[in-house]
């Protein structure tokens, strides 16, 4: 299929995925002329058919999807994450010219960004990975976007991704900013996506909470969620969380959340997440529960067969204030929010020193209030956190975060304490917690650590009361 009118793209998409084919009709919409391109061609021949009319070049092989592009040429991939990626940069390296700016809007591992932005820097080609978040309506009506690279390369795409992003209600603020050099957009992608893991966890633990202690129904967890969602934890997730609640199975009459078999699947990116944290040294257990939980869930055959043998303890019926257990829930459930952000946000600063990427979290966090899936009115807040301190080394010690905490404390633990007490699982809860004491407490039990090290291993220490490193022979 060739271009009969000889008209230039404004940019070409490759991959004609869902994600792919609602980024191309964002692009459209906003006025751009978008080349397309799919390994398998009859995808491509089909999406263009279904919108006729639309601003769109269709391209059959990689030599026409080039030849059809305005330069420098500017293209973006929405292919799986891996070798695919490799795979179409090696075809479409001998295609383009020193300047031409080649991203990767997949979720793909900052490190392969790193190599792949090596590899290319001898032929002039500016690499860029782009983390796209907001699923398949973000894409189609404004994702949050987080764009890494070239500077020069983000100069030069800059007003189309403005364009195509979504927009804070607050400010109208386009959602996107120049992240840094390098994987730093695919990074900063991953975190959100560990981030966006812990969030989800925690909000099926208030949920199990509330099922198991209280009883409620799905029709009650609904009204719950949308009175919520009107207050500090108005958030995407929540919204949805209410509408999931309030869904009949149209063949049972049943809530067809009770109907979902309860196993988690995950793509990758949470686990990269922990992993990495783990290489910068940074703490974010609550999203290292969540990765865990979801893994705990795909073990369903095995769990069946431990209920049937493993005993929880002998509880009694609530016989509480539930309005107040509600309401201690939703207080627990706010403060471990801030408490994996700023797990989340402390990465982020640790791993910009460690990478070089110069992020601004305050920025971030704007980019992130509409369009992705974290999106909430919370990450106000944080933005305005670093713009009191841009050096906040926590959100936990800013004063309004603080405050919220403090206030929230007696909530917090009572509902860890009950999910203890009748045997509810609820790690994100509980690592959230242990968190904020491990991090405000003076003195930890590292000593006694370290002294075990030294001993089986002479690894040494320090001591509290004068400098050096000792060695102590402890029999």
């Amino acid at each position: 299929m060739t271009n009969p009118d000889g008209k230039q793209a404004d940019i070409g998409l490759i991959g004609l995925a869902v994600m792919g084919q609602n980024l191309v009709l964002n692009l459209e919409r906003n006025g751009y002329t978008v080349a397309v391109f799919n390994r398998t061609t009859s995808t491509m021949t089909r999406f263009v058919a279904e919108h006729p009319g639309k601003k769109l070049i269709p391209t059959e092989t990689l030599e026409d999807f080039v030849a059809s592009l305005q330069r420098p040429r500017r293209i973006m991939l929405m292919v799986k994450a891996g070798w695919p990626v490799d795979a179409f940069i090696e075809k479409l390296v001998p295609l383009l010219e020193p300047g031409d700016i080649l991203m990767d809007g997949g979720n793909s591992f900052f490190q392969d960004t790193e190599r792949r932005a090596k590899e290319l820097e001898g032929t002039g080609i500016l690499y860029m990975g782009v983390g796209v978040s907001g699923g398949e309506e973000g894409a189609l009506w404004g994702p949050s976007i987080m764009p890494g690279g070239p500077q020069e390369a983000w100069e030069a795409v800059a007003p189309l991704l403005r364009a195509i992003a979504a927009k804070a209600p607050e400010d109208g603020k386009p959602c996107v900013t120049y992240l840094g050099p390098g994987g730093a957009g695919h990074y900063v992608k991953m975190v959100h996506n560990g981030i966006e893991y812990g969030d989800m966890q925690l909000i099926a633990e208030a949920y199990d909470i509330l099922r198991k202690v209280l009883g409620l129904s799905a029709a009650e967890l609904a009204e719950v969620f949308e009175t919520w969602n009107q207050g500090e934890l108005d958030s995407y997730l929540i919204e949805i969380t209410a509408k999931i609640f309030r869904k009949i199975d149209e063949e049972t009459g049943q809530p067809l959340v009770d109907l979902v078999l309860d196993k988690a699947h995950q793509k990758g990116t949470g686990k990269w997440t922990s992993q990495n944290a783990m290489d910068v040294g940074a703490p974010i257990p609550t999203i290292n529960s969540a990765v865990t939980g979801r893994i705990i869930s795909s073990l369903k055959e095995e769990r069946v067969r431990a209920s049937a043998v493993l005993p929880g303890p002998e509880t009694q019926p609530y016989d509480g204030d539930r309005q107040a257990l509600i309401d201690a829930v939703r207080d627990a459930l706010y403060a471990s929010k801030i408490s994996a952000y700023a797990q989340g946000m402390a990465l982020l600063r640790m791993a910009s020193e460690e990478y070089g990427y110069n992020l601004d979290l305050g920025e971030i966090a704007s980019i992130w209030r509409a369009g992705c899936i974290i999106r909430a009115r919370f990450l106000n807040r944080i933005t305005e956190a670093f713009n009191r301190d841009a050096q906040l080394t926590n959100l936990l010690l800013d004063e309004a975060f603080r405050a919220d905490v403090i206030r929230r404390l007696p909530g917090w633990r009572q509902v860890v304490q009950l999910a203890v007490a009748y045997g509810v699982p609820a790690p994100a809860f509980s690592a959230s917690l242990a968190y904020y004491d491990s991090y405000r407490s003076a003195q930890l039990p590292a000593n006694l650590i370290q002294a075990q090290r030294d001993f089986f291993g002479a690894h040494t220490y320090e001591r509290v009361d004068k400098e050096g490193v000792f060695h102590t022979e402890w029999e």
